[in-house]
């Protein structure tokens, strides 16, 4: 599932104790939805809603406060309760600071307030993605050394990919693949900043003998962001990477993890304007 989707159903779970079981919010089963700890959810929240969660939940609150104090007859008393204050005064201090009013001055008529809709998430964006958790797995295939000076990898990892389809390396490395859904990694090692030059490796996920010629990595335990990339080979995946460089790595609220980003390549037709690329960003849940 999507985060946009999980995001989408924990506004609802908001909505639905707010206003209908009149209960607080439960933080383990907003972690739960979520599917990572309740910190790393608040981190993503913000990143993608330009508010915290819980200014987002205190908001609505205090939005949904001041229905009941124009259309009922409710004592301030018993909405500070319904809505988890512990006493009318700390109540009546967040209605203040959301308001700008007191909620006795809220019940005149002519007195205007504040509101905070509730949030709907589209779901639609150029670039899907998706927190995931994976236990460690091994991965093996070939590797050659690759210069990023003048933007040759551009072209260099291309060419690597065509020789390994004509040398008979792509048969060997999917009668060795496991993975499930099948596929293949691309796997960019640390750039020597020096020589400007990176290992860079096709890869399938394997627990087979490793033939000779070939290297092999165990990717640790790790959770990752990410993202699918549609479009034909490598337009589609390069996009991709300009995308995240350009924006989402800049602005991400996580720690990147001590672990190689990887590239992952579906089964289907690469030159098909819908094929499905994936690059996998390892974080921190911190």
């Amino acid at each position: 599932m999507e985060w946009n989707e999980k995001l989408q159903i924990i506004i609802d779970y908001v909505e639905n104790h707010l206003q209908r079981k009149e209960e607080p919010v439960d933080v383990q089963e907003i972690s739960k939805i979520a599917g990572c700890s309740y910190g790393f959810f608040q981190k993503v929240f913000s990143y993608m809603n330009g508010i915290s969660f819980a200014e987002y939940v205190r908001s609505r609150k205090m939005t949904l406060a001041g229905y009941d104090l124009k259309s009922t007859d409710l004592k301030v008393v018993d909405i500070s309760y319904k809505y988890g204050y512990d006493s009318p005064t700390s109540f009546t201090k967040a209605f203040q600071q959301f308001h700008g009013i007191s909620p006795i001055e809220a019940r005149r008529d002519e007195n205007q307030l504040r509101i905070l809709p509730k949030m709907q998430i589209s779901m639609k964006q150029q670039y899907s993605w998706k927190l995931e958790q994976k236990d460690a797995f091994r991965l093996a295939g070939k590797s050659i050394r690759i210069s990023h000076a003048d933007d040759a990898h551009l072209t260099k990892i291309p060419a690597f990919w065509s020789e390994c389809q004509r040398d008979g390396t792509f048969s060997s490395l999917i009668s060795m693949d496991v993975g499930k859904p099948q596929g293949l990694f691309g796997l960019l090692g640390d750039l020597d900043e020096r020589s400007n030059e990176a290992e860079y490796s096709i890869m399938v996920m394997t627990d087979r003998e490793v033939p000779r010629g070939f290297s092999e990595f165990v990717v640790p335990q790790a959770t990752w962001a990410i993202f699918d990339c549609r479009g034909p080979v490598p337009q589609g995946i390069q996009n991709g990477w300009r995308y995240l460089t350009g924006e989402w790595l800049i602005n991400y609220p996580f720690n990147h993890a001590d672990c190689p980003e990887l590239e992952w390549y579906s089964s289907g037709n690469p030159y098909d304007p819908d094929y499905l690329a994936q690059i996998w960003i390892p974080v921190e849940e911190k």
